[in-house]
């Protein structure tokens, strides 16, 4: 469960280190009303970022996983109901980012191939899997620690102790459980991070385009 581990295969967890780029990623939602109030600091700061939904909330809030897409974030897998894939069977896992894959083309039509594993949670089977069904499995290596809704200070500070540039930031603008988790303070840290890192000279982008900037520097380093 480690995020940032390559043991059981390859994934992607941040990108060149000590770079000026940063990708938030938030997982859970869509969650009503908190990613709409996210969207709306994000276009204030005219930030793309990548989101991870879980399928069961798609099919809850369909309008709400759209109004992601129409707005240029990308959107990836976080299976359908978010279990922890390393205690179930080839089968189930395969049920679940299946199910997810159809909610999101459902809601939104053609999206993302990137997968996040719940948890963090993965074994080499899994990764097999991923694989088999087009994915790629994306991580991360900075966390918020916001799941259990901290003030908004806290979670900046937390975030901000891990930064190392070319950060994949994990967030939260929903909740594995239910619809309707207060996120609030995280749409309140998240426009605090963005403007302390502008402000440094950062630059917010997705996940792909963090993917593109690594696979350019590979080019350019052989």
């Amino acid at each position: 469960m480690a995020p940032t581990g390559q043991w059981y295969g390859r994934t992607f967890a941040h990108g060149p280190r000590g770079s000026k780029q940063i990708a938030l990623t938030f997982d859970d939602g869509p969650n009503d009303p908190h990613t709409l109030k996210l969207l709306e600091v994000l276009a204030k700061h005219n930030v793309r970022a990548t989101f991870f939904m879980i399928g069961r909330h798609v099919r809850q809030c369909p309008d709400i996983a759209l109004a992601v897409a129409q707005a240029g974030h990308v959107i990836g897998n976080h299976t359908f109901t978010h279990p922890r894939l390393i205690f179930k069977s080839a089968t189930q896992t395969r049920q679940q980012l299946l199910d997810c894959r159809q909610a999101l083309q459902d809601a939104i039509g053609e999206h993302s191939n990137l997968f996040r594993p719940p948890f963090g949670g993965r074994r080499p089977s899994t990764l097999r899997i991923v694989r088999d069904l087009g994915l790629q499995t994306i991580m991360w290596n900075v966390t918020g620690y916001d799941w259990n809704a901290p003030p908004a200070p806290v979670i900046e500070k937390k975030v901000a102790r891990q930064m190392r540039g070319g950060d994949v930031i994990l967030l939260h603008d929903g909740d594995d459980k239910v619809m309707g988790a207060d996120r609030g303070q995280t749409v309140i840290a998240t426009e605090s991070l963005i403007r302390r890192y502008k402000d440094k000279g950062y630059e917010f982008g997705t996940v792909p385009e963090m993917m593109k900037t690594v696979s350019s520097h590979l080019s350019t380093v052989s």
